[in-house]
């Protein structure tokens, strides 16, 4: 069924609008929680009211390409952009989900905002009032602006790190746990960029 994106764009627009109504409201989103290999990369971002940008959406939702074309609109338009990141070893140190709320605090440490809207995480610590929202990628335009940030700057990232590593497939994976890659890490073992308290679990991949 074809989507009338304007129509969707202003729908999550108006899920925020009482926030907005009280003051600057800033939306969040991370990924890379689940992948064997690479950091957890967050975003922080504070959209405008115009241009209202009809493709943005939860990042899942969109193709590839249509990402990265969303994601030069959004950089191009935002009043604020922020990334934040934790490597591997602060994953392993700290779980991934402190390790995802250290990723938030780092995106959102400069951001001009009152009111954060985070998809679904709660106790970040930031300088303003956290709103967690379940599913907030498909509810809230500033949320599912930020999961596109998110999700083209680490894909980016995965795929300068496969030049480095290349044996590992992460231009295709991005580090999730295909076949293909853990195939690789039972064979090469594991490189720098893994998340050893990832692989514990796995036969053959301990390293």
């Amino acid at each position: 069924m074809r989507v009338d994106r304007e129509a969707r764009a202003r729908e999550l627009f108006a899920y925020e609008a009482p926030w907005r109504a009280k003051a600057v409201c800033a939306g969040m989103d991370e990924v890379g929680r689940g992948p064997l290999a690479g950091c957890v990369m967050a975003a922080c971002v504070i959209m405008p009211v115009e241009p209202l940008i009809s493709w943005v959406d939860d990042s899942k939702r969109l193709s590839e390409m249509r990402r990265e074309r969303v994601y030069e609109e959004i950089m191009r338009t935002a009043v604020y952009v922020g990334i934040g990141q934790a490597e591997p070893d602060e994953i392993d140190a700290v779980n991934i989900l402190g390790a995802t709320r250290l990723a938030m605090k780092r995106a959102a440490e400069n951001a001009p905002a009152d009111i954060f809207l985070i998809d679904a995480v709660g106790g970040t610590g930031l300088s303003g009032v956290e709103v967690p929202v379940v599913h907030g990628d498909t509810l809230s335009y500033s949320i599912a602006a930020a999961s596109i940030v998110a999700k083209v700057t680490r894909d980016r990232l995965m795929r300068e790190l496969d030049e480095r590593y290349p044996m590992y497939g992460f231009a295709r994976n991005k580090g999730y746990g295909t076949a293909q890659h853990i195939a690789a890490i039972r064979e090469q073992g594991p490189c720098p960029i893994h998340r050893r308290s990832f692989l514990v679990n796995i036969q053959g991949c301990q390293g």
